[in-house]
């Protein structure tokens, strides 16, 4: 028996098949989302579907071919034939869910954003005009933003606390982080899950930045400034076609270190820098720029905008994160650790996140990262072998907390765009 995951992302799919008997991957695969032409984010997909039936149609039969697409390569790979396949399990955030379903989405576009149902549900091939008779787990969508994609991290990482037949049992604070496009937040402490979703945007995946993309290869994917030099590193060692998230956030540390990006986020001037760094600040349509890397046919830059979207984005989820300590009461001081997660690119120091303003400094040193955490979740349910049982036990333990509209987090939200000062 073959299984197939599916981490059904706002800007990345990823897919791989597993042997839930001896818990292998045997092959993995991924792709762009073919919906980002109606828009990078969630929102955007959101108001484009719930105006038009047709629109909503045809954002579902994208999702759905191409993650057929993704199935029939990972057979084609493997060798393995279709009707090998007896189980699919899929996971997303409960818009991408609902399109995929052909669900409307009102309820989602609209407060109070609620999913049309909190518990899996699944579905045959033939209903999502796949082939093969292996039955389709969407996983649970707890509320609001929140959706599958988060319920799979966390049961990746806490499946071995769980069973079929009882609650997990009491744990210590642990911070959970997906940095993509919806910024999925979790804080986790005794039996209670608070969760919440802060509107990121795309920047942490390199979408809605001018030389930005995701991390394919390319891709820059490290960049370091050392005696005044700037080198940097591609994802596959290939000549450099743009910037994926981590190395854009990676870049902005570098320049607060060196003094060229203020605490309140604006690039200097070139006639301001005294080194000879000087020389890689540009004037870019109408604003400034950082020269990445330049050669006969490529400007590779990050500009005063690209600076602003990552603001944005790392305001975002550090108020959420606030948000969520207020609801349950807990110090961040109080974190035994915390695990991120996201498709922004190979490695996201936590030093980093310090630096730009998203981790204080006891969390460096107690945050690891783990790629594909939604992936791999969604395949440690299917190794379970128990219908999803506990996956839908670890659903019940979520407590969503909506930030749309909420005083605190706007405060906050506002507090947070500089970067700390030194």
């Amino acid at each position: 028996m073959y299984a197939i995951a599916i981490d059904l992302g706002t800007t990345t799919l990823a897919a791989s098949l597993i042997e839930p008997a001896s818990g292998r991957r045997l092959a993995m695969t991924g792709s762009l989302n073919p919906q980002r032409s109606f828009g990078t984010d969630v929102v955007s997909r959101l108001d484009a579907a719930v105006c038009s039936d047709a629109i909503l149609g045809e954002l579902s039969s994208l999702i759905r071919v191409e993650l057929w697409r993704l199935v029939c390569e990972l057979c084609a790979t493997t060798g393995i034939s279709l009707c090998e396949v007896q189980q699919i399990a899929v996971a997303g955030n409960p818009a991408m869910q609902h399109i995929l379903l052909g669900l409307p989405v009102r309820s989602l576009a609209f407060p109070p954003y609620r999913p049309l149902k909190t518990a899996g549900t699944t579905r045959t091939a033939a209903e999502l005009g796949w082939q093969g008779a292996a039955p389709v787990y969407i996983f649970p969508s707890p509320g609001g933003f929140v959706g599958g994609d988060t319920v799979a991290f966390l049961y990746g990482e806490l499946s071995a606390r769980l069973n079929s037949g009882a609650a997990p049992p009491p744990l210590k604070p642990h911070l959970f982080l997906d940095m993509g496009t919806n910024g999925e937040i979790a804080l986790v402490a005794e039996d209670t899950i608070w969760a919440t979703s802060a509107a990121a945007g795309p920047a942490f995946e390199g979408g809605n930045l001018s030389c930005g993309m995701a991390a394919l290869p390319g891709a820059i994917c490290s960049l370091a400034i050392n005696d005044g030099r700037v080198t940097v590193s591609t994802i596959g060692n290939l000549p450099p076609v743009g910037i994926c998230g981590s190395a854009a956030i990676e870049t902005i540390t570098a320049l607060l270190q060196h003094d060229i990006v203020e605490p309140g986020g604006r690039l200097r001037d070139s006639s301001e820098i005294p080194s000879n760094l000087a020389n890689r600040v540009i004037d870019h349509h109408g604003e400034n720029a950082f020269v990445l890397h330049r050669d006969a046919r490529n400007l590779l830059v990050l500009t005063q905008g690209d600076i602003r979207q990552i603001q944005l984005a790392k305001g975002a989820i550090r108020a959420g994160m606030d948000v969520l300590a207020d609801k349950a009461r807990i110090r961040f001081q109080a974190l035994t650790e915390v695990v991120l997660t996201g498709s922004f690119g190979a490695v996201l120091e936590p030093e980093w996140l310090k630096t730009i303003g998203i981790f204080d400094e006891g969390m460096v040193h107690i945050t690891r990262f783990t790629p594909e955490g939604a992936l791999t979740g969604v395949e440690r349910a299917l190794i379970a072998g128990d219908a999803f049982a506990s996956t839908e036990l670890l659903g019940t333990h979520f407590r969503v907390v909506p930030l749309s509209g909420t005083p605190l987090f706007e405060t906050l939200f506002m507090q947070h765009i500089g970067f700390p000062t030194p």
